[in-house]
């Protein structure tokens, strides 16, 4: 594996470049209070670009544009638009499927982008889908999942305050596309840090990949 800094067309990042490629790509994100350089993002791409997996690393522009504080509630449009970048960029490096994934934030934007544009990116990995705000179950983050068609795999802990997993299986129903949760357990909403055994989650994100 060779990881090299990434800078172009405002996709700002690393790029893991596996040792024996297969062909397919992952654009990886970071949630509201966090950056590209997250322990469970550097772990996530260690584990799939060891799965012969390039993945693209990057900073969200609400990121880029300041280093500290959660992004504003005008950053949506511009973060998608950052996202649709890196997945463009990705398609430069590899010629097979490609991956959106994110944490929280990160996740949620993925998931409206792909709503939007169906034909962007092959599947979605939502790592701690940010469902509801803590302790306020009845405000859902799901109006765009009726107007999904991209495969969606969602990573979640068994004490994420965001969700719990039965409230996120419900959520995953409305989803129209193939849907799959892989839980961790006792993990919160950081998911360990990324502490955590991959494989089934690079098992569930490779099986059935066109």
């Amino acid at each position: 594996m060779h990881v090299v800094p990434f800078d172009n067309a405002g996709v700002r990042g690393f790029l893991h470049r596996p040792s024996h490629p297969n062909g397919a790509g992952m654009v990886l994100t970071h949630g509201a209070g966090s950056d590209c350089n997250a322990p469970l993002l550097i772990a996530g791409a260690e584990a799939f670009t060891a799965a012969g997996i390039h993945v693209l690393r990057c900073d969200l522009p609400f990121r880029q544009a300041r280093p500290a504080g959660p992004p504003s509630r005008a950053s949506g449009p511009g973060d998608r638009a950052g996202l649709r970048r890196a997945v463009e960029a990705m398609r430069s490096v590899v010629s097979g499927p490609i991956v959106l994934s994110g944490h929280s934030y990160g996740g949620r934007q993925a998931s409206i982008l792909a709503a939007d544009e169906p034909d962007l990116a092959d599947a979605l990995l939502l790592l701690s889908y940010p469902l509801h705000p803590p302790r306020k179950p009845e405000i859902l983050r799901t109006e765009h999942f009726p107007r999904l068609s991209t495969r969606t795999i969602f990573v979640h802990g068994t004490a994420d305050a965001f969700a719990t997993v039965s409230e996120l299986e419900a959520a995953a129903a409305l989803i129209p596309a193939s849907t799959g949760i892989v839980t961790i357990a006792g993990a919160g909403h950081d998911l360990r840090r990324g502490r955590f055994d991959f494989t089934p989650l690079v098992t569930a994100l490779t099986d059935g990949r066109q």
